[in-house]
């Protein structure tokens, strides 16, 4: 007679022989992560405007948002290359608006800080 699973431990988890998968079974995982429209529009910059626009953004929320939104328009670089550069720019500007709006709140500061955090993240792995 088998023994009752335990809580927490199906009978198919418990016996590998029957469904179940070994616990040691070597399967590699990939992950990627899915970056929503105004997550992408984040332009990869030259590292030193990313920490100007992250200090920007720790002192005034939105406003490191709203300068990296030009930097569009010169020519930088985004995870949307299918969107034109006018639609990638108002993006940006949409991202600092909420990022302004919702200062009131804290919830647009702790956003922008995390804006600029990601601006300099992608300019380390840009350079």
């Amino acid at each position: 007679m088998d023994p009752a699973p335990k809580d927490g431990e199906s009978a198919a988890g418990a016996e590998p022989g029957r469904g179940g998968t070994a616990p040691s079974s070597g399967v590699v995982v990939q992950v990627r992560e899915k970056k929503g429209p105004l997550r992408a529009a984040i332009p990869y910059m030259p590292f030193p405007v990313a920490v100007i626009c992250l200090f920007l953004n720790t002192f005034v929320p939105g406003l490191g948002t709203f300068v990296s939104a030009f930097t569009v328009l010169c020519g930088a670089r985004t995870d949307l290359p299918d969107r034109h550069m006018c639609c990638v720019f108002w993006l940006n500007i949409a991202a600092a608006l909420i990022q302004i709006l919702t200062a009131i709140v804290m919830v647009g500061w702790i956003m922008s800080i995390f804006w600029g955090m990601d601006m300099v993240i992608l300019a380390s792995k840009y350079s």
